[in-house]
């Protein structure tokens, strides 16, 4: 199956795309599509990875994804909700090329800048929130009017961005199937012991040339990405298991030394687990 690039259906002639899912977990193939995405975590919580970046997502969450970047949401397997999220769809252009260039709307040009990177909303959370609610029964103009006032309140809020490099290349179909393998195998198989050797069959590539080839689309080892993965999910781990010790949330989340564990999360984190726990 093909995923990458990962198309939003749409009706002819539509510019803004409201998408509900309600589903066991979220989408967790990597995928990048044109348009941007304006998502709202009604319930559900897991990992979010854009970009290079590794992100932690939760219940009432603002996400924006930018113009194909790629990305995949990893639901917790432990979850015992359903993961619920409301996303608008649209690009730049959805309106018309001049639109948002209207005299009218340049104040919203700082969105598409920080929408480059993706980015998380700090502030206005509770008025956006109560606007994503009011999709589902808003009329198309209504849902319009709606994704104005999301823009201006993404504009004035605090953020955080989501990613600190992206590739500044479309992925073509054959290495979006190669990145999107490396990614499924590294987010269900981190808890193993993964070797550049092994992650360099999966894509299909001597491991000199995957690691080229990982470094130059993310910008860091792919030992690196890996690293960041585990020290995250030892950080929701070390919150959530109050009962576990740190020598086995460490062997959970795929470290073996556990030395070498305290070392990389510090590093990471600019604390050590205990301080967490």
């Amino acid at each position: 199956m093909k995923v990458l690039p990962f198309i939003i259906p749409k009706p002819d002639k539509a510019g803004l795309i409201y998408q509900v899912d309600k589903v066991e977990v979220f989408y967790d193939k990597l995928h990048q599509h044109e348009e941007i995405q304006l998502s709202f975590i009604v319930e559900g919580k897991g990992t979010l990875v854009v970009g290079d970046t590794i992100n932690n997502y939760s219940k009432g969450d603002v996400l924006i994804i930018g113009s194909n970047i790629p990305h995949v949401f990893k639901s917790d397997s432990n979850d015992q909700q359903k993961s619920h999220m409301l996303t608008l769809f649209f690009t730049e252009h959805s309106f018309g090329d001049s639109f948002f260039n209207l005299e009218e709307l340049k104040s919203i040009q700082p969105f598409f800048e920080r929408s480059k990177y993706g980015f998380k909303p700090q502030s206005h959370i509770e008025e956006m929130s109560s606007l994503f609610l009011k999709l589902e029964k808003a009329s198309k103009l209504n849902r319009f009017i709606i994704l104005l006032q999301l823009l201006n309140c993404m504009v004035h809020s605090d953020y955080a961005s989501l990613s600190s490099f992206v590739y500044d290349k479309k992925y073509s179909l054959v290495e979006g199937d190669r990145m999107r393998n490396v990614f499924e195998y590294t987010l269900n198989n981190y808890s193993e012991d993964i070797s550049l050797e092994s992650v360099s069959k999966i894509a299909n590539m001597t491991k000199n040339a995957f690691c080229k080839y990982f470094k130059k689309r993310t910008n860091k080892t792919y030992i690196q990405f890996l690293n960041e993965f585990r020290v995250e999910q030892a950080s929701k781990l070390l919150l959530e298991k109050s009962d576990y010790s740190i020598a086995e949330i460490a062997y959970l989340s795929g470290f073996r030394n556990i030395s070498n564990f305290n070392r990389i999360f510090k590093k990471a984190k600019g604390k050590s687990p205990s301080q967490i726990k």
